[in-house]
């Protein structure tokens, strides 16, 4: 078999692009005259849940990784068995090809941080056009709200945020900061330096692509796992294993078999992600009311 992408290909890329975007756009490029960069808040929990099927696992399948939330409880009979006939890999590759096909999906979860030791909560809905919409946020370190609309990036932040992006700075420039900004809408251009990788974290068409093509990590073992749930939708789980990394991975088994959620069993990178609102539109709209344009104040950045 040739090396082949991890089946967990997109929503590996959606939690580096997710820690990439929030720890560059929040943490970096600080000095004594910009202590607000931006990020994104978070309303976001750690997503759906999923329940299971009580039923024998299929053969070469495995258990649950440890942490997973699935929980068991009656679902399909095994002549009524979801992607009958089809292997864990053909089944991998069907959800591969129609949640890389989707022209809009929101995700919802939570995203460990290995510098920090946080997690970033995120819940952002996303399109191949660029728009974006949603909250991000670091656990004790506040929230922000982000939208992106056209070429336009629009941030609001709160005040624990902007203090939390403030440490180490006079307390005097921390106070203006915090007076001007926090609660209040912020935009820039989404093409400038400052905006550059948050809008890229918004550009969907790109990392749908990403996620379709091979990747370098080498084969990963794909099995089947049982019938289920996530929030109410049936699906079927499949586990995968990839040197010491396991982790669970939800099926759609009604409609396209979109992905419904990733949850890593990896005791140093935990994190699980829902994805819902396939092909729905976007709410990204110009927030109303005053907005502070940070291109004009020269130097404060997302």
């Amino acid at each position: 078999m040739r090396p082949r992408a991890r089946r967990t290909a997109l929503t590996a890329l959606l939690l580096a692009a997710g820690a990439t975007a929030c720890l560059t756009g929040c943490q970096s490029g600080q000095d004594g005259d910009s202590a607000s960069d931006g990020a994104a808040r978070s309303a976001a929990s750690s997503g759906g849940s999923a329940t299971s099927s009580p039923s024998a696992s299929a053969p070469g399948s495995t258990a649950p990784p440890a942490g997973a939330s699935a929980s068991a409880s009656a679902s399909a009979s095994a002549s009524d068995e979801p992607f009958a006939g089809l292997t864990a890999e053909e089944i991998s590759e069907r959800a591969l090809k129609a949640t890389t096909g989707a022209r809009s999906l929101r995700m919802t979860g939570s995203v460990p941080d290995e510098e920090s030791g946080n997690t970033i909560k995120i819940d952002i809905a996303l399109d191949r056009r660029g728009d974006c919409a949603g909250t991000m946020g670091m656990d004790g370190q506040g929230e922000a709200e982000l939208i992106k609309t056209g070429d336009t990036l629009y941030l609001k932040y709160d005040e624990r945020f902007l203090r939390a992006q403030s440490k180490g700075q006079p307390q005097a420039d921390t106070e203006a900061v915090v007076s001007l900004l926090a609660g209040r809408w912020t935009s820039m251009s989404a093409g400038g330096a400052d905006a550059k990788e948050m809008a890229g974290f918004c550009d969907l068409d790109k990392l749908l692509e990403d996620a379709g093509g091979d990747g370098d990590d080498g084969p990963t073992k794909v099995t089947r796992g049982k019938a289920t749930t996530v929030d109410g939708t049936p699906a079927f789980t499949l586990y995968e294993t990839d040197g010491s990394e396991r982790s669970t991975v939800y099926i759609a088994t009604e409609g396209k078999p979109y992905l419904l959620r990733f949850e890593s069993g990896s005791e140093r990178e935990p994190g699980a992600l829902s994805f819902t609102g396939y092909d729905e539109p976007v709410p990204a709209q110009k927030p109303s009311g005053e907005i502070i344009d940070l291109d004009d104040l020269g130097g404060m950045s997302a």
